[in-house]
């Protein structure tokens, strides 16, 4: 059939009113991206993210950025309480979700439209045309640099070298040269191209520097630094309540950040550590170990930080206990291979494993008191004695709450060969001559010393095979291989 321009206009103008009327069907906020206006207007958007409920600036910084003019978003969890009286012009995206808001609100990136974005620290004072430079200086950059930094206040920003391990947990911070920064040290105005910011697996998590410079480091992002500084506003003191209670948010933000990002352990540029892990008063960092393979290691990382801390802790209390009790102990199986390999614990394993002399248990009263009992004895440092359910051993766990531990292997002689009496089916779980263990001998292990046989070549090559030590490898090769990674 032959169409004339008139039916083709008609069909064209039909189909127009059908979009139209889809798009409305959806409602407000609710049209899918087909119907929006295209993204990547030129222009910054200014995100305000990072300030407190209580004692802001946050109408202050709202009205000096909604002047330039840019368009401003007040990015939270739930509107400001106490309410804060923001200009009209500056609207607010609440990201926690609710039943009766549109679902869109629950996607951020879909209510920027510039091509750049820049994220403004509460207290903060608008330049005119100083976002616009911060925008010029990334595009003119290399294609590695993504975020460039301005300052805010009198105070320079500090470059910084970030070295993500994610092996180790680990972030590793370092005084960098001019020009050479992935952070920065010191309040700053951060921007970046919208659609980099919205790449992030957490593209506004609180605080929002580190997370955004930890996220960049995994990416190998550049960071560029600005010497024109936005002033701060004059503000009133913090309360001494509002303090406590900005310390307090900051710290469990920042806990929060670390589990979501994989960090167990900061390493900060001046030496001081800060850790997020497990301790004394939490679970371990991992759950039940199947098939001698952790999860960690399936995730391709190795054993948490906080992890190899609190086993070095228990495994210095365990031997200083045996020792002053006159309990002949020893290096055993993958701890003994991690002494003569590092002397220290294999970046990998998950327990510290001791053997002892049966006859010498008595000797103990922790041991004694749980082969007397049969119940779990808890010693005047807090670590946990007890009885391990798979067999004839015990173990020392690091408390009550903390499940990492030291298995403790009660051998005894036979014949002039060590013997136990319960195998749990490991390659290294193997009998071998008592005259490895006359003398024992003094080993560097774990940042103090321990006993261990005295031919720890020998007695390893016999347990694990030839070049133990020179050819490391996980504990079930037939699950995950070193190298795999």
């Amino acid at each position: 059939m032959r169409v004339t321009p008139c039916q083709a206009a008609l069909a064209g103008a039909i189909g127009l009113n059908l979009l139209l009327l889809y798009c409305a069907w959806r409602g407000p906020g609710g049209s899918p991206p087909s119907c929006r206006p295209p993204r990547g207007v030129p222009g910054v958007t200014v995100l305000l993210r990072d300030f407190e409920d209580f004692e802001n600036d946050l109408a202050g910084t709202a009205r000096s950025f909604a002047s330039l003019p840019v368009p401003v978003l007040v990015v939270a969890e739930t509107a400001p309480y106490p309410p804060v009286p923001l200009p009209a012009e500056v609207g607010l995206l609440p990201l926690r979700p609710a039943a009766d808001r549109p679902p869109p609100l629950a996607h951020p990136e879909l209510h920027v439209r510039t091509r750049h974005v820049a994220l403004v620290p509460d207290g903060t004072r608008a330049v005119p045309g100083l976002l616009e430079r911060m925008r010029d200086a990334l595009e003119e950059g290399d294609g590695n640099t993504r975020l460039v930094a301005a300052p805010v206040g009198s105070v320079p920003l500090r470059c910084l070298e970030l070295r993500l391990e994610p092996r180790a947990w680990t972030a590793r911070y370092s005084t960098g040269a001019p020009g050479v920064c992935q952070a920065v040290e010191g309040t700053a105005v951060l921007l970046l191209r919208t659609r980099d910011l919205f790449a992030l697996s957490f593209p506004l998590a609180r605080p929002v520097p580190t997370a955004i410079f930890i996220q960049a480091a995994f990416r190998g992002w550049g960071l560029r630094v600005m010497p024109a500084a936005f002033p701060a506003a004059r503000r009133p003191p913090v309360s001494p309540h509002g303090r406590w209670k900005a310390e307090n948010l900051a710290e469990n933000r920042r806990r929060r950040l670390m589990r979501d990002l994989g960090i167990k352990r900061e390493v900060l540029a001046d030496g001081r550590e800060r850790w997020y892990g497990c301790g004394k008063e939490t679970a371990r960092c991992f759950g039940t170990v199947h098939a001698r393979t952790p999860q960690y290691l399936l995730a391709g990382r190795w054993t948490p930080p906080c992890c190899l801390r609190a086993l070095r802790e228990t495994a210095r209390h365990v031997a200083g206990v045996l020792e002053a009790a006159g309990v002949r102990y020893w290096l055993e199986g993958g701890s003994l291979l991690g002494a003569a390999r590092l002397g220290d614990i294999i970046p990998w394993d998950y327990d510290v494993d001791l053997g002892i002399y049966r006859e010498d248990v008595g000797k103990c009263r922790w041991l004694a008191a749980v082969a007397a009992g049969g119940e779990p004895v808890e010693d005047t440092e807090g670590f946990l004695w007890e009885k391990a359910a798979e067999g004839d051993f015990y173990r020392v766990h690091y408390s009550r709450s903390n499940r990492l531990h030291v298995d403790l292997w009660p051998f005894y002689p036979r014949g002039g060969v060590m013997t136990k009496d319960t195998w749990l089916g490991h390659p290294q779980d193997v009998e071998f001559p008592e005259s490895f263990l006359r003398p024992r001998v003094p080993m560097a292990f774990a940042s103090f010393t321990a006993m261990a046989p005295n031919n720890a070549r020998a007695f390893l090559e016999l347990k694990f095979g030839p070049g133990a030590i020179e050819n490391p490898e996980y504990p079930n090769p037939a699950v995950k291989r070193l190298g795999q990674d």
